[in-house]
């Protein structure tokens, strides 16, 4: 394949721009992941408990406990992580609490966002801001 000066310029302008515009499908990485996780359904808020620290010391691991009394399943997400899936929590019928906790890493201040499906097909979510004074993930 033989490339003109031109078309090398065009293709290089044409990277540069597409690298500066802002993606929507990677703008709001964290909606996309709630809306798959309801099947688009808007979730609403209450009903999930979230116990996490109100500051964190260090961002490396982050104690996280979430619980949502007749829940299906329960995911975590975190707003600014590079990838917001943190956790996903799947309860069977004989399940003797919907529940669970884990350990999670921050990069930096950021909401930490539950969202619970429950047995009757709602959705409910609640987040906590955890504010992280040595960045996990690099920060």
């Amino acid at each position: 394949m033989n490339l003109t000066r031109r078309e090398t310029l065009l293709m290089g302008a044409g990277a540069a721009l597409a690298a500066t515009l802002p993606m929507p499908a990677m703008a709001d990485a964290v909606s996309d992941a709630i809306m798959a996780f309801t099947g688009g359904v808007e979730p609403t808020e209450g009903g999930v408990t979230l116990n996490a620290p109100e500051i964190a010391e260090n961002g490396n691991t982050v104690p996280i406990g979430v619980e949502a009394e007749g829940a299906e399943s329960i995911i975590l997400l975190s707003t600014g992580n590079p990838l917001p899936d943190v956790a996903t929590f799947t309860f069977g019928p004989l399940a003797a609490a919907q529940s669970g906790s884990t350990r999670i890493r921050l990069a930096k201040t950021q909401d930490v966002i539950a969202v619970a499906k429950m047995s009757d097909g709602s959705f409910h979510k609640t987040s906590a801001l955890i504010k992280v004074t040595i960045g996990g993930c690099g920060g």
